[in-house]
């Protein structure tokens, strides 16, 4: 059965872990009872989460079934987070995802590791490893308000403390952590690294590419576009006015306000706009239409 399409506004799925903030909570007004919110989850449909409908006449309908995918298949391609770090994250690696970071806000002197500072060697990072020095092998990148980073499968990474982000990322949320600072839980315990398995999935990338990978599906370029590859096409707007925004017939949309206030428009249904909001917009929607001011992430994909 066909069903109604509309712009679907999406309740974030919030997750509460040992290095998160409050930004979220605070300045985003996302709903979370507890002490601190490290990710609200703006679109997802994974056996991890699967956003809620707020509006409309499917509210209260999981994305998963409006679509009729399956949360604990990889059909749906994407996810899209928004992340306060408070304090660092571990050293990580991912496996199977590939990842874009918009960096919203950044306190002064924050950085991120991004790759190692010379090519891997495994038998010195586990020495490394063993021997508490693994951050001397790593690439420390200071960063600022609206850079983008672009986190390909296989890259060492980990987001440093202060720092607030977009990431739109592939559909999976398997995590290889290599070190975490020997931090302990609230219940006295180590977190679960994965060096073993993460020593099989490092690999090292050139500058050129991960540009390359970055913007590896040919689009339309102009200094909107975050990011095209194969799973998503990423553009970032400021809205002053008006923004008309199309896309291929057999396109989706997701459009996440990171400030301001407006309206959207889909389908001849509008619906309010305001900081932290995240609309579904199914595909075969034409055009979609912003008005008001307001700084937005829009993400495609099939």
């Amino acid at each position: 059965m066909e069903r109604e399409k509309y712009p679907l506004r999406l309740e974030p799925v919030c997750k509460q872990i040992i290095w998160g903030g409050r930004r979220l909570i605070e300045n985003y007004k996302i709903k979370f009872d507890g002490e601190n919110l490290a990710e609200a989850w703006a679109l997802t449909v994974h056996p991890e989460g699967n956003s809620k409908i707020l509006n409309g006449p499917y509210a209260g309908m999981t994305l998963g079934d409006y679509l009729g995918v399956d949360a604990n298949t990889t059909d749906f391609r994407i996810m899209i987070k928004l992340i306060d770090a408070a304090d660092k994250l571990s050293i990580q690696v991912h496996p199977v995802k590939t990842e874009m970071w918009y960096i919203i806000d950044a306190e002064p002197g924050a950085s991120i590791v991004y790759g190692l500072k010379e090519k891997f060697n495994e038998p010195k990072f586990r020495a490394a490893l063993a021997e508490g020095k693994v951050e001397e092998l790593l690439n420390y990148v200071p960063v600022k308000p609206g850079e983008v980073y672009f986190i390909p499968q296989g890259l060492v990474h980990a987001i440093g403390a202060g720092i607030l982000i977009a990431e739109i990322q592939q559909n999976s949320n398997v995590t290889y952590r290599v070190y975490d600072y020997n931090r302990r839980q609230k219940d006295g315990s180590l977190r679960q690294l994965h060096v073993d398995e993460a020593m099989g999935v490092i690999r090292d990338f050139t500058e050129e590419e991960i540009e390359a990978a970055r913007f590896s599906v040919p689009c339309e370029r102009d200094e909107t576009l975050l990011a095209s590859c194969e799973l998503f096409r990423v553009n970032k707007y400021k809205v002053n006015g008006s923004l008309e925004y199309k896309a291929a017939e057999d396109e989706y949309a997701n459009v996440l306000c990171l400030s301001g206030s407006g309206t959207l428009t889909a389908f001849g249904k509008t619906e309010e706009l305001a900081i932290g909001y995240s609309y579904f917009v199914p595909k075969g929607f034409g055009t979609i239409g912003v008005m008001g001011d307001a700084e937005i992430i829009i993400t495609a994909s099939k």
